[in-house]
């Protein structure tokens, strides 16, 4: 398994951009330089992520999520730090 992050990644299994072998990995997000527990979905290249809105639910059942920008900063919590490399 590569330590190469996908620039775009989804926890919800009916999404494309959705994958599990990564996820079981376990990612960590910094958003805006702070620690975020709760992220749905993250692009890198686009620079947002999607967050839950309350406990409010869609009409199928799904978390109500909201789009947020900023700076997007994924890494693997398996590695030796879990601090990501500034650099890149």
């Amino acid at each position: 398994m590569t330590d190469t992050l996908p620039d775009r990644l989804s926890t919800d299994p009916r999404s494309p951009h959705y994958d599990a072998a990564i996820l079981e990995r376990g990612i960590g997000i910094r958003f805006n330089g702070v620690e975020k527990t709760n992220v749905e979905e993250y692009c890198v290249s686009e620079g947002w992520v999607r967050l839950p809105v309350g406990k409010s639910l869609d009409r199928r059942g799904q978390p109500m999520t909201m789009k947020v920008k900023g700076e997007v900063v994924p890494y693997f919590l398996d590695t030796k730090h879990a601090e990501p490399d500034p650099a890149g």
